[in-house]
């Protein structure tokens, strides 16, 4: 079996697998093994634990790619034993015991902050619903995807994933950047994610840092860029 790790995509709020539409392609004409799992985006400590599971199902290791608010799930589920290796794409880094608001609260709030849009969902063995968050549809385009084709940024904003809000005070468990080598994309151009946010998270990983300028959804607006630094990190995490 090859020692080349398998690449664990991971997306973020208001997102689904699809955010990797552009990046999959290429990694898989390189021959890289590859999982794109779904994100509840319920909670942090249930979505990290997922994304866990899904880890140690793997055979051999794992490299995990975390976009967004995926970024602070890798931070927590990258503790598993077989994860060699953590990659951030306009990412939260979280600190053991921060939690998402936390972070934001020491820099300006970006556009998002007034774009988001709360309605309620059922909660399993619960009378009361729960909160969760999606962005405003109108507002999609410029905040996460200014530079995206138009007609593709049309369908995401009406195809969105929303987080619970509750994932917003929860504090990371742990932080895997503690004990492993971390690489960053900063989206300098992104109005989801203060930048400043991003470079906070990453110098504090000592991640290897690459900055574009991008949009949030760098994924789709830098694509090259981005299988550009997973290669640099499989190159460096494989034996």
């Amino acid at each position: 079996m090859s020692d080349t790790p398998t690449v664990v995509l991971v997306h973020g709020a208001f997102a689904d697998a699809s955010s990797y539409a552009r990046v999959v392609p290429e990694l898989l004409a390189d021959g890289i093994r590859m999982v794109v799992p779904p994100v509840p985006n319920r909670s942090l400590a249930a979505d990290a634990a997922y994304i866990a599971s899904v880890v140690r199902q793997i055979e051999g290791p794992v490299l995990l790619v975390g976009h967004s608010y995926g970024g602070a799930v890798i931070t927590v589920a990258g503790r598993e034993d077989n994860v060699v290796g953590l990659v951030y794409l306009a990412a939260y880094v979280l600190e053991e015991g921060e939690s998402l608001g936390e972070l934001q609260s020491h820099f300006p709030d970006s556009p998002l902050a007034e774009a988001l849009v709360y309605t309620q969902f059922p909660v399993a063995g619960s009378d009361e619903p729960g909160a969760e968050v999606s962005v405003d549809v109108a507002k999609f385009p410029a905040i996460f995807a200014a530079d995206v084709d138009d007609a593709l940024t049309r369908v995401l904003a009406v195809s969105q994933r929303p987080l619970a809000g509750a994932a917003f005070g929860e504090p990371a468990a742990t932080a895997a950047w503690k004990h492993l080598p971390a690489w960053g994309i900063v989206a300098a151009a992104d109005k989801a994610i203060n930048p400043d946010v991003q470079r906070f998270g990453y110098e504090r990983a000592e991640a290897k840092i690459t900055e574009v300028d991008s949009s949030h959804l760098v994924m789709h607006a830098r694509s090259a860029e981005v299988v550009r630094v997973i290669r640099e990190a499989l190159a460096s995490v494989t034996v």
